[in-house]
This record gives C-alpha cells, structure tokens and sequence, in this order.
C-alpha cells in the first residue's frame, strides 16, 4: 500500500496531536456506521499513543451501531447541551470526521462556530470546504472516512495491524458505507479488510449485529414503506418514498429505523434514481437520493435540496411541507434528462 498523504502533512497531524492537551472528535447529524466507526477508531488510536480524547455527536445513533466497543461513552448534543458545550469550550483541536462543513451539524455545527480552535478534516465527500479548517485529510475516492483513518494510521505506525477492537470500529465504516461491498469497493479496500480480518475481527459476528438486529416495528414500517408509500415513476426510471412524522409514530420510530429504505426501490429492474422523504421532528424534509449509474444525486440535492454527498449517495433538505417537497421533486424530474435517456 503507497502512502496516501504526503509525509510532511503527517508530521504536521502528529505536531497538532502532541501539542494539543484537549482533543474532542465530531460527526455529523444522524450518524451512520461509517461516522461512528471512524469516530470511535479515530478515538481509539489516540488512546493507544497515550493520548486522551472525547467523542461528540449531535443526536443519537442507531442501536444497531452501539454494540461496538466505546459507543456508550459518546456525548449526544442533544441530550448533554451544557456539558458538551463546557468540554467544547477547553478543547484546542478539533477531529471532524465524516463531514466536510460544520453546518452538517446543526445545533452543534452553529455553537462550534462561535469558537477558535484548530480543526482537523477527516473525510471522503465532494466539495470540502478546507479553507476553514487547520489540516485536512480529504479523499473523495475512498469508500469511506474509516478506510481514510486506517491509512492514516498506517502511515503513522508503519504497521498494517491494529487491535481487534480497532479493527471492527473500522470495518463496521467500511462495511456500512460500501452497502455491504456492493459499491465503491476497490481492490485496495479489499486489501484492508484482509488486513483487518487478520486482525482478529469476526465478519459473522459484525455483520449480525449491523444487519439482523433490528426491531419487529421497524420491519412493519418496512413493509408499509413498500406496501402503502412506494411510488414509481416509469417515465423516469425512478422511485420515491415519503413518510410523514404521525407515520413514523405509529411505529413507534427509533432512530436508525429508517436505516437502508431508501435503497430498496434500487432492486427494482429499471429504477436508477430512489429518493426517500421524511418528516423531521425539528421542523424539516430530510431527503436522501440514491442512484446507479452515472446519473449525479449530488448535483440534484446541491441544486434544489440544500444538500450534497456523493455521486450515487446524498442527502438534502426542504423547509417546505412534505407535500410541496414531493411536488417540487416531481417538477424539476424532466430537467435531469440523464435518467430518461439513461438504459441500463
């Protein structure tokens, strides 16, 4: 494996680390496996080099992720505004990992931006915003920020191996934001899960816990998703799914529930584009889009959605009603000529 960064910007993330005496590491809104696996790996290492750091997300994290060994010491915002906001304050280097622009943390992105610390970009999304931060480590190739945090661990021991524990924080990013090694996956990354099975990590045991955990309520609201809000628009070889809050309820909605609906439509043969809405508590349209192909989600969300991500994978924002979010998406259809035209 060559080395992904150039050394000097090693030795300046090693400068950063051994001169900063309080560290805190930040994902974003909602996070996924691939947020709290690098977080927690990130956290990890540094506990490993003798170095002490605090883990800071904004809101909670699916049950499927809290398995993993040092999810339970993760501060929520949300829950712990003041004492994260009083570690916030004495902290001198800042990890923000998976995320590129602090406004992908809501609350808490607005309240780091009333403070003047070093920060550090860890993460592999288009279009970062790198002159607002100290360092940064951005790879939009890269299947994930965890395969971005391994090599950056690599080049910083000089060994391939990590500790078991490590190794399944890593793996579970990777594993996640590849959909299962379906997209995105090299052979480069394939190298680093051998690496990491050589570890010591059991995929059977990883895999169980991401994927076949989940609670019968979020199996119902599945089959009501596809049954009763699955719409197909054959014209443009796409899909949607929208769920309003009072839906969400009946289900009596966990976070994480939604967790992988709104690829299902993508099994459907001629569907290249899945969108899937939802009402947030806080007031909002959460979007996310998926894709096949070359036809780009994240222009549609950057243009119309207030959003962004990658190519095939993003996510968006509308602060009208679910209604007219729906209306809009289905107006600006026949712009993107791509998914007509579009034959698989």
């Amino acid at each position: 494996m060559t080395n992904l960064f150039p050394q000097q910007k090693i030795d300046r993330l090693k400068d950063l680390i051994d001169t900063s005496a309080k560290i805190v590491i930040v994902t974003h809104v909602n996070p996924d496996g691939d947020a709290i696996g690098s977080s927690i790996a990130w956290h990890d290492f540094l506990r490993e080099q003798g170095i002490e750091s605090t883990i800071i997300v904004p809101n909670h994290f699916p049950d499927f992720l809290k398995w993993i060994g040092g999810s339970d010491r993760i501060l929520i915002y949300s829950h712990s505004r003041e004492k994260c906001e009083r570690i916030l304050k004495s902290a001198d280097l800042l990890f923000c990992l998976d995320f590129n622009n602090l406004p992908r943390l809501d609350a808490l992105g607005a309240f780091l931006e009333t403070l003047s610390l070093k920060k550090v970009l860890i993460d592999h999304h288009i279009r970062a915003d790198e002159q607002n931060f100290t360092l940064s480590f951005s790879k939009v190739p890269m299947s994930s920020t965890c395969e971005i945090v391994y090599n950056i661990i690599v080049q910083i021991t000089g060994n391939r191996h990590v500790s078991p524990p490590l190794a399944e924080a890593l793996y579970t990013g990777i594993m996640t934001d590849t959909g299962a090694f379906f997209h995105s996956s090299t052979s480069e990354l394939f190298r680093i899960v051998a690496d990491l099975m050589e570890c010591g990590i059991d995929r059977t045991k990883i895999h169980s816990a991401v994927y076949n955990s989940f609670s019968e309520n979020r199996m119902k609201l599945m089959g009501y998703c596809l049954h009763n809000k699955m719409e197909v628009l054959r014209d443009y070889n796409a899909a949607y799914i929208c769920l309003t809050r009072s839906e969400l309820d009946s289900f009596q909605f966990e976070p994480g529930d939604t967790e992988g609906f709104v690829n299902i439509p993508l099994s459907i043969k001629g569907i290249i584009l899945s969108v899937f809405f939802v009402e947030s508590k806080d007031g909002y349209i959460k979007i996310s889009f998926r894709s096949i192909g070359d036809f780009s989600v994240d222009n549609m969300a950057r243009k119309y959605f207030n959003g962004g991500g990658h190519k095939n994978a993003s996510g968006g924002k509308s602060f009208t009603s679910l209604d007219d979010t729906v209306a809009f998406f289905k107006h600006i259809l026949p712009e993107f000529k791509e998914i007509m035209n579009y034959e698989l």
